[in-house]
């Protein structure tokens, strides 16, 4: 694949969040009087942005999601974001990529601050130019208006950019700026989530990516 810039979202591409992040939903459920016990229920809020998958899974109103997001972060912030592992194979596809003299790039719809320290525990961040992330309050949570700004401040040119992710809310961020997409299969997104969205690109395994990048 020819691009120079790669745009990596996070959870479920880069790392595996799945016990910090349902942990942390759990516990800002509890918090609201409300018993979740089967964590893997809770893998849906993998990706998305929080503070709406607590309105559309719960029925909350604005008001009381954005409780369960502060909730979320009290346990997230201090415990979560480090129960957390990188995918097998990640960091050698990144050393792959920078051989290859490409620009890299992280954008999710996590606060940046989280995403900057799970980059620097788990020592990926020296990767990657910059890291993206959403703003506290809930500032380009959205992945069409988060991939639109990182093009803009970065100056970087949409055909010679690709997007890779797990879910289709990263597809979608990338067709709506004119971005190709690369959909894996070994994060969060069922195959017929990924599909529906056309992606370029689809591969089933973090190798088949890395493949993709040598051939």
């Amino acid at each position: 694949m020819h691009y120079q810039n790669i745009l990596f979202d996070l959870d479920g591409t880069l790392t595996d969040p799945r016990e910090g992040i349902t942990r942390s939903v759990q516990h800002a459920l509890a918090q609201l009087g409300i018993d979740e016990p089967d964590l893997q229920a809770l893998e849906h809020f993998i990706g998305p942005p929080l503070l709406q998958c607590f309105m559309q899974s719960y029925g909350f109103d604005e008001a009381t999601a954005w409780q369960a997001v502060h909730h979320y972060r009290e346990r997230f912030g201090e415990v979560g974001l480090y129960e957390n592992r990188l995918f097998d194979g990640v960091g050698a596809l990144l050393e792959l990529l920078l051989m290859q003299n490409r620009s890299l790039y992280i954008a999710t719809s996590k606060p940046r601050v989280f995403a900057v320290e799970i980059a620097r525990h788990f020592d990926f961040a020296r990767h990657f130019k910059v890291i993206y992330g959403s703003e506290l309050d809930g500032t380009r949570t959205d992945k069409v208006e988060l991939i639109g700004h990182l093009l803009a401040q970065e100056n970087l040119a949409a055909s010679n950019t690709l997007m890779i992710g797990d879910r289709k809310h990263d597809l979608i961020g990338a067709r709506r700026n004119g971005l190709a997409a690369a959909a894996v299969g070994y994060g969060f997104g069922s195959r017929e989530e990924l599909q529906a969205e056309a992606p370029t690109y689809h591969f089933q395994t973090l190798a088949e990516l890395h493949r993709a990048f040598i051939d």
